[in-house]
């Protein structure tokens, strides 16, 4: 049963053997990766999972990532291959997530996948959450752990802020350090990518030795992360903006006056880390947000994707 209130788990050896304590019970535990704060389930469990769709309000039909603690244990619910061996060695643990074959008898929850016969799996950077799937042994689905549709958590606070008294517990570790969702790359045909994120993608098709296709618009869910409107603050969103309008609240990036900067220097990887955390403060203001122009390189493609889902009409 979950408390009225959520558990506060600092990350420390009884804080990680509490969560891994509570995901073997069936329970869901929200914790931090190097990208953002994961609401995790054990991805075995059909009920956990379950309950993950419920308390984020997300839709069945959007598969989950599971995270596991290594290549070898991604292996056993997946069909590898040579391209996901390149991609592994290069960028895992890391801000990547790959889609392969499901392998049959891995003993994942359909919900995990959303029915397909695919699943998404990566081994995460951030130590806590790798000691985290160690002590656990066991992979686990977990998505970004905040309300779906909603500004993804990147600090236990905005965890509680979204789903405190619907998960039993947040183990807390201070703030994500890359701040922007995992790249998702398609692996089960030709290398697609599938969502853009942390790995910048011409570090991916340099590693692959060509370019990725391109998810066509319309196409069915292959991934989390392809809803036209998501990641979305309760104010509505203004891109490209050159100068603040009646009302609103501007998130600068570069040399701008405003009331939030992504960062004041340009760098598109400071730039990311704060991204979230910045919505996050300025919907505090109920004011509509603008925000300045990001360039559309390297991780910049992340943030705008990010960013036009956050400006995306609502459902």
């Amino acid at each position: 049963m979950i408390p009225y209130r959520t558990e506060y788990l600092s990350a420390d050896p009884a804080g990680l053997e509490q969560a891994a304590d509570y995901l073997r019970q069936g329970l869901l535990v929200a914790f931090p990766t190097e990208t953002v704060y994961g609401l995790g389930g054990d991805a075995r469990n059909g009920e956990a999972v379950a309950a993950i769709y419920a308390a984020k309000g997300r839709p069945s039909f959007n598969p989950l990532i599971a995270h596991v603690s290594s290549v070898e244990a991604a292996q056993r619910y997946v069909k590898w291959s040579d391209e996901a061996e390149r991609l592994a060695e290069q960028f895992w643990p890391g801000p990547l997530t790959l889609v392969l074959p499901l392998k049959a008898g891995g003993g994942v929850s359909s919900l995990v996948t959303a029915g397909l016969d695919t699943l998404a799996v990566r081994v995460p950077a951030h130590p806590t959450a790798r000691a985290l799937l160690k002590t656990l042994d066991a992979p686990v689905a977990a998505p970004s752990a905040n309300p779906s549709g909603r500004i993804s958590p990147t600090t236990a606070a905005h965890v509680l802020a979204g789903l405190d008294g619907r998960i039993t517990a947040v183990l807390d570790d201070g703030p994500c350090g890359v701040g922007l969702e995992s790249t998702i790359i398609g692996l089960a045909g030709t290398p697609t990518l599938l969502r853009p994120g942390g790995v910048a993608l011409e570090g991916i098709e340099s590693a692959l030795g060509n370019r990725l296709h391109l998810r066509e618009p319309g196409e069915p869910l292959t991934a989390p992360g392809q809803l036209l409107s998501h990641y979305a603050p309760d104010a509505s969103v203004r891109l490209n903006a050159e100068s603040q309008q009646g009302g609103e609240v501007l998130l600068g990036f570069g040399e701008v006056v405003c009331d939030m900067n992504l960062s004041p220097d340009g760098n598109l990887n400071e730039a990311a880390a704060n991204l979230f955390a910045c919505l996050h403060e300025l919907d505090k203001s109920r004011r509509p947000i603008a925000v300045s122009p990001i360039p559309e390189i390297g991780l910049g493609k992340a943030i705008n994707d990010r960013l036009r889902r956050a400006a995306a009409p609502r459902s």
